[in-house]
């Protein structure tokens, strides 16, 4: 399984963090090791001082192909579900100034929670989707699919250009704007569609 991410897929997000709108998706991986269900704790990592939250739509590929055609790519993909791609902001500007990888501040350890998928086909329409993320009760990120740079299909068709995507692999879409660090003892709510669709702690 591979889990892909898409970051500045928003343009919001893009101005919040002073980066230059891209002219194709930017892509970056997790490790398996980064992922985190069941609403388990996220454990705040010593490494860091600076954590940030990254509410995004998480999309699973139901079969394998490679070169897909953006008309073709819905068949390619067939549940949902809403994920956090935790990141470790001070390591990554760390690693942007001297241009180097972001591995480290993007896949370590519980960097991806993720909520239980739920069927496309229950979605009235996946191309006008709101999600929203709230910290200790405050609404702290919304978004909506239909604002986003690249559509699910379109990430789809440009991943699938240098990788053969395979059953099971995720792709965490990017973010809106409203990004910010978590510290210990926060509460993390993520809704889709007014939907709890997980809550869990920072420890």
């Amino acid at each position: 399984m591979k889990i892909f991410g898409i970051g500045r897929n928003y343009v919001e997000h893009i101005k919040e963090l002073n980066n230059e709108i891209p002219s194709e998706p930017v892509v970056f991986t997790k490790p398996d090791t980064a992922l985190l269900k069941n609403n388990d704790p996220f454990y705040y990592p010593s490494f860091s001082k600076d954590v940030h939250h990254e509410v995004e739509i998480v999309i699973r590929i139901c079969k394998q192909g490679k070169s897909i055609q953006e008309k073709f790519a819905h068949k390619y993909y067939d549940q949902i579900a809403l994920g956090i791609d935790f990141t470790a902001r001070d390591l990554q500007s760390k690693a942007k100034e001297k241009g180097l990888p972001w591995d480290i501040a993007k896949g370590f350890n519980g960097s991806a929670p993720i909520s239980n998928f739920i069927p496309v086909s229950e979605i009235e329409n996946i191309n006008a989707l709101d999600f929203s993320l709230e910290k200790n009760g405050q609404t702290v990120q919304t978004g909506n699919t239909s604002h986003m740079m690249y559509s699910f299909d379109a990430i789809i068709s440009y991943l699938s250009q240098f990788f053969q995507l395979k059953q099971g692999d995720l792709i965490f879409t990017g973010t809106p704007s409203g990004v910010g660090p978590v510290e210990i003892g926060d509460n993390l709510v993520g809704k889709l569609s007014g939907k709890t669709m997980f809550d869990f702690e920072v420890k």
